[in-house]
């Protein structure tokens, strides 16, 4: 494909004197381009929502969802998958993404990296990628060699495969099951898809992981019951994330934590319920830690 001739390489007609603007025209026009990126996601909820749907089956048969991707498509894998284990207590295992180059690319730029086809099914091939798997191809352009070289990797291998692209009739389109293809139009700066094309891909993964979480009974509510008490920030929020559950004082909070290791969930349904001890862990996973089932089991018995 000729790079000229996509979108995200397109000329922006309203910035062409961006270099005459005066910093605060500069910003403005930047946040102006900003807008179009949610309805440009928009058209794409039918899909994304499939997507989900399958990324949901995949965590439920013990699968993994996995992202692959270059540059800045990369890091923004790196980002939403790393959130994961604090936000919801999944494994590390879980979610996973992998970055042409590596580690280092995480914080610099190895350009050449990601035109290496055959090291994009290698490093997937490395992670013993399964059919239970859901592969999530990130590039802007939907040419990205490495990326490419990962999804035909996870067709042989029978994963899901699901591209996340800016422009229309890529070749990441044309090898994947799914695409979700919000497309944002030219960059403010010819090029930089880490703008536009950037938060797209940014938003779309939030809705994919965030959904799938919501989905697997990480939340309860709006809130994020499976939060990793890591530090003094997290057991701050477990403890606000009890006690709006519950409405208890901090004391019974604090306590309630304290006689359940620690286990948000199991916090508030010792609090809600009245159970103890084990008895509120069994309950919780005779509901496979769904937390509102476990409520409204307790309560249909009582």
């Amino acid at each position: 494909m000729n790079i000229s001739k996509l979108n995200t390489e397109q000329r922006n007609p309203k910035t062409m004197d961006i270099d005459l603007m005066s910093t605060e025209e500069i910003i403005s026009v930047i946040n102006q381009e900003d807008t179009l990126v949610p309805n440009a996601i928009a058209r794409e909820i039918p899909v994304i929502a499939k997507v989900v749907d399958l990324i949901i089956d995949s965590f439920k048969k013990g699968g993994r969802l996995i992202y692959v991707g270059a540059g800045t498509s990369g890091r923004i894998g790196i980002l939403d998958a790393s959130e994961c284990p604090p936000t919801y207590g999944t494994d590390p295992n879980m979610v996973i993404a992998m970055i042409a180059g590596g580690k280092k690319a995480i914080t610099e730029a190895i350009e050449g990296a990601e035109d290496d086809l055959e090291q994009g099914s290698n490093d997937l091939r490395n992670l013993h990628l399964t059919q239970k798997d859901v592969v999530v191809g990130i590039a802007a352009s939907g040419r990205t060699p490495y990326t490419i070289g990962a999804l035909q990797y996870a067709n042989e291998v029978g994963a899901l495969t699901v591209s996340v692209v800016c422009t229309r009739d890529s070749k990441m389109e044309k090898i994947s099951k799914y695409t979700i293809a919000p497309i944002v139009g030219p960059e403010v700066i010819t090029g930089s898809t880490r703008m536009k094309a950037g938060t797209a891909q940014k938003l779309v993964l939030n809705m994919l992981s965030t959904a799938s979480m919501i989905k697997m009974g990480k939340v309860y509510s709006n809130l994020m019951v499976d939060v990793q008490m890591k530090n003094e920030k997290l057991f701050k929020r477990a403890e606000n994330i009890v006690k709006m559950a519950t409405g208890a004082d901090s004391e019974e909070v604090k306590k309630a934590l304290a006689e359940q290791n620690y286990n948000t969930k199991a916090a508030i349904l010792q609090i809600v319920t009245g159970l103890k001890g084990n008895d509120v862990i069994n309950l919780l996973e005779k509901h496979s830690g769904y937390l509102r089932n476990a409520i409204e089991g307790f309560y249909s018995l009582t």
